[in-house]
């Protein structure tokens, strides 16, 4: 039963696709690679400059701290057998204070920066969909895919696309 459903599938699809490649001759179809878009197009490097700049400074001085809590931390290991035990926890609850705190300054630059990250990218992606639209009335497509699994060189137009984002302003 289920070899003759396949079977039955498999003759439509083919009828499908004889009856598609006969109109696919009169269709004009593009592709855009999304992702090729977003990593080199000029406002995809621009963002990304944009937020180097914008959360570099941050991202140093988490480092720095962190540098400087190590170096804390080794220095309590070294003074240890000298110190008092009150004072050996006191400067031991204090680094993992300091510790939880720097985590916590990590993981909201962490989200800070992804927040930014998506809304940089929801920017490029409506410039990209508008230059799409561009080059979908400019050149009379009749179907522009974007991410598709497979597509060949003849039907990929993200390198107009591009050409046409860093034209916009």
């Amino acid at each position: 039963m289920k070899s003759k459903l396949l079977f039955a599938m498999a003759v439509a699809a083919v009828a499908t696709v004889t009856s598609l490649s006969a109109q696919a001759q009169e269709l004009k179809i593009g592709y855009v690679n999304t992702e090729r878009l977003t990593r080199e197009s000029n406002a995809a490097k621009a963002a990304e400059q944009r937020l180097q700049a914008e959360f570099s400074k941050r991202d140093k001085d988490l480092k720095d701290v962190e540098t400087k809590l190590r170096q804390a931390e080794e220095k309590l290991d070294k003074e240890a057998p000298s110190l008092s035990e009150n004072e050996r926890i006191k400067r031991q609850r204090n680094l993992s204070e300091e510790g939880l705190s720097l985590q916590r300054k990590q993981r909201e630059l962490k989200e800070d920066f992804v927040r930014r990250q998506n809304e940089e990218m929801a920017n490029i992606l409506d410039r990209a969909n508008r230059a799409v639209k561009q080059v979908f009335d400019a050149d009379k497509y009749d179907l522009i895919l974007q991410d598709a699994i497979m597509a060949g060189p003849r039907v990929d137009i993200t390198k107009k696309v591009i050409d046409v984002l860093n034209a916009q302003k």
